[in-house]
């Protein structure tokens, strides 16, 4: 099924994002974590793509574990940086022969081996030209990502005109970056009513539970710690335990109060860990049964 129908037959869609195997990660430990997530029933599960393709295979691989192993709904990241129209059409027909029908569009990161002129060598400069490249090709939904806060790289006039862009280039939903304050992502919301987006939006939420990996993370995306997250952090990054704990209830607060507001999607950044997203499932079990 596609995501965009998903998204049309369901009140509120719950999905998890993974990344595929790597020299840390092996892949008999993540398909134990997919197994694990899949208890929970997810509406569809993302599989990221390393920059330059460098995990495409792990990514297909993964994917087609998903849908065709556990019938899950399987979402593949593509980014386009750098690719010829040869490399993303062969990628498309590999997912096409493995049943994948979902595809999250994005730009994607310079890879580390490489700089800006990577760019000339590509056949796409952003990811409304990939989206519009997949779209016509009449054979998958494709999502995109937004920063529901500004993205580092510009202002929020430039993000919701880009983000415009993408719908209008063939967005069937789109996945929010990761944040912490839900009154940045409301009102984000709102502008993007007022300019045309009318697509569903999932939330991007991750749990805290290292104070030191957030710290990082925040840094990287250039996203914003709201105070009462900092007070959290401050008090309790130095007991894992703890930091555990309070980090759970501050995701299960996020996402209660996001659905309060009328989100319709909530996407969790799972680092390929389990039990945080279960216990934060459990926190909801009811208002999940609400939405079914």
């Amino acid at each position: 099924m596609k995501i965009k129908d998903i998204y049309q037959n369901k009140k509120a869609v719950f999905s998890f994002e993974i990344f595929p195997p790597n020299e840390n990660f092996s892949s008999e430990k993540l398909y134990g974590v997919i197994d694990e997530l899949s208890i929970q029933k997810p509406d569809f599960i993302s599989v990221t793509y390393g920059a330059g393709g460098t995990t495409k295979g792990g990514t297909i691989e993964m994917a087609s574990y998903i849908k065709n192993k556990l019938n899950i709904e399987a979402v593949t990241h593509l980014t386009c940086v750098g690719s010829r129209k040869d490399e993303i059409e062969n990628f498309l027909n590999e997912l096409e022969r493995n049943n994948i029908e979902n595809i999250l569009a994005l730009r994607g990161d310079i890879p580390k081996d490489q700089d800006e002129s990577i760019y000339d060598r590509g056949d796409f400069l952003y990811a409304s030209d990939l989206i519009k490249a997949v779209r016509a090709t009449k054979r998958f939904s494709v999502g995109g990502a937004f920063y529901p806060e500004v993205h580092h790289e510009n202002n929020d006039l430039i993000d919701l005109f880009n983000l415009k862009k993408k719908v209008d280039s063939g967005t069937d939903f789109l996945v929010s970056q990761i944040f912490f304050d839900n009154e940045s992502f409301l009102d984000f919301r709102d502008k993007a009513e007022k300019v045309g987006i009318n697509v569903p939006l999932a939330a991007g939420i991750i749990p805290v539970t290292n104070a030191k990996q957030i710290k990082r993370i925040t840094s990287l995306c250039n996203c914003k710690i709201p105070k009462k997250l900092e007070r959290i952090l401050n008090a309790y990054e130095d007991n894992n335990e703890a930091m555990y704990q309070a980090g759970i209830a501050y995701a299960t607060e996020q996402i209660i109060e996001l659905l309060s507001a009328g989100i319709k999607g909530i996407h969790i950044y799972t680092m390929n860990k389990t039990n945080a997203v279960k216990e934060i499932l459990e926190n909801i079990s009811s208002i999940r049964k609400y939405y079914e």
